[in-house]
């Protein structure tokens, strides 16, 4: 499990370290760095999967696109013409072990070569090159008639696809596995299966509705379907594209919490979006039970709802509060890097402090409401 991040001239930052905990929410205002933090680590495994390292990042690949090293570097103006002083570096604490990946800036480059990638004998010692590893970007995909089938991303690399789209054909293939997330195990499924487990949760969210997956033969694609239960309902399967954006969008983030196996790290941008208020909630239930399950969830947020539910889940003693850290972005006009503070949860759920604009708009409306 990774303890620490440090980035040096790293996209947003000039020279950060962030501690990581089994659950570790980023939160913030837009275009502060959140997705900084991310995507160093995305770099790192994409780059051990195309096989790049231990020699070099690739920083354009399946699971981001940074550009070049000139979009890579961090925007200090002074940095941009020190082509034979300025390194870029990624550093990751995990297991009491600091493990860092070093390259010198190249502008034009779109494969960094590294200097220096000491720290790790085997790439296989860090959670964030071990399987079961997923990262869900906040473009996942949306209702269609059809979804691809891809045997080497479900069956052999259990991959879901940056924005989702191998979900439905991995429910296809692993459908019938015990739920790896047993902390997340609902009651009401049918069995501790996947699939089972996937439609207790997604009636959460849409009481009645359970979801269906068929090959259609000849083809390379897979067809997802929606059912709604009750006494005057058809039972008439509906196609994705007719049953609410929600559903789908919120699909790959259940089926990712459900399936990861204990060590395995997840990220996650915008569980909440596209659903209701109690929807968010229930994705904030389901990012603090995996992470009581053993998984490191990173999960990037701008709803209140999802950070309550980790509030709330704590104070039941669902999950330690040792265990939750927040890390609140913010920028200021005219500084080279943005602001981060880290907030602890209490046993109690409460927080020991509120920085100004988090989570705070809702006070500043109803006091002008009422004024």
């Amino acid at each position: 499990m990774i303890s620490s991040i440090r980035l040096t001239n790293f996209l947003s930052f000039r020279d950060i370290s962030l501690s990581l905990e089994p659950l570790t929410v980023l939160t913030g205002t837009n275009s502060s760095g959140k997705s900084s933090l991310l995507h160093s680590v995305a770099i790192l495994r994409q780059s051990s999967d195309s096989k790049t390292l231990p020699d070099a990042l690739l920083l354009n690949g399946e699971l981001v696109e940074v550009g070049t090293g000139r979009d890579l570097l961090h925007a200090e103006p002074a940095l941009f013409d020190q082509y034979d002083k300025v390194v870029i570096g990624i550093e990751i604490t995990s297991r009491g072990r600091r493990s860092k990946w070093i390259s010198n800036y190249v502008p034009e480059a779109d494969v960094l070569d590294l200097h220096d990638h000491s720290g790790h004998s085997s790439l296989d010692d860090l959670s964030l090159f071990s399987p079961g590893f997923q990262y869900l970007a906040a473009d996942r995909i949306v209702p269609a008639v059809t979804f691809p089938k891809s045997h080497t991303a479900t069956a052999v690399k259990r991959w879901l696809g940056r924005h989702g789209e191998h979900t439905p054909n991995y429910l296809r293939v692993h459908g019938g596995a015990p739920s790896s997330c047993i902390t997340a195990r609902h009651d009401s499924a049918a069995s501790d299966g996947l699939l089972d487990q996937t439609n207790a949760w997604l009636r959460q969210l849409s009481p009645g509705t359970s979801l269906g997956v068929d090959d259609v033969p000849g083809t390379d694609y897979v067809r997802l379907s929606f059912t709604r239960s009750g006494p005057t309902i058809s039972t008439e399967a509906h196609r994705s594209t007719n049953v609410g954006f929600g559903l789908t969008y919120a699909l790959p983030v259940l089926v990712a919490c459900l399936s990861a196996p204990p060590g395995s790290l997840l990220l996650v941008e915008n569980p909440e979006a596209h659903l209701h208020p109690s929807g968010q909630a229930i994705m904030g239930n389901l990012c603090a039970a995996a992470a009581a399950s053993g998984v490191q969830v990173v999960v990037e947020t701008h709803s209140d709802h999802v950070l309550n539910a980790i509030r709330l889940a704590i104070k039941r003693q669902q999950l330690p509060p040792e265990s939750a850290v927040i890390h609140f972005f913010s920028r200021r006009e005219g500084v080279i890097q943005p602001d981060v503070e880290t907030i602890s949860v209490s046993v109690d759920g409460m927080l020991p402090h509120w920085p100004t604009g988090f989570f705070d708009q809702w006070d500043q409306d109803l006091d002008n409401l009422l004024g």
